[in-house]
């Protein structure tokens, strides 16, 4: 399992909606072609670019951007992100 969980912040809703940006907590060993892969496979969309970080508390977060054609508030709203 790759992606655990998805953030909800307000800065993450935020990226949804200006940005077309995911954000999510994945496993510490995944790397960013791991991570676009399983985005692609469970949502059915084309994914531009993964950013990654580490967080102090040893989180590791991936902010994916999707393309124009997909939209981040239709998944967003498949996983009770946003209303």
């Amino acid at each position: 399992m790759i992606l655990i969980a998805p953030v909800k912040t307000e800065k993450a809703i935020g990226k949804i909606e200006y940005e077309n940006t995911l954000t999510f907590v994945v496993a510490l060993k995944a790397t960013k072609k791991e991570i676009l892969a399983e985005v692609e496979k469970l949502f059915g969309v084309k994914v531009v670019s993964v950013n990654t970080f580490i967080t102090a508390r040893t989180k590791k977060h991936a902010l994916v951007r999707l393309s124009k054609e997909s939209k981040a508030d239709d998944i967003a709203t498949k996983l009770k992100m946003i209303a």
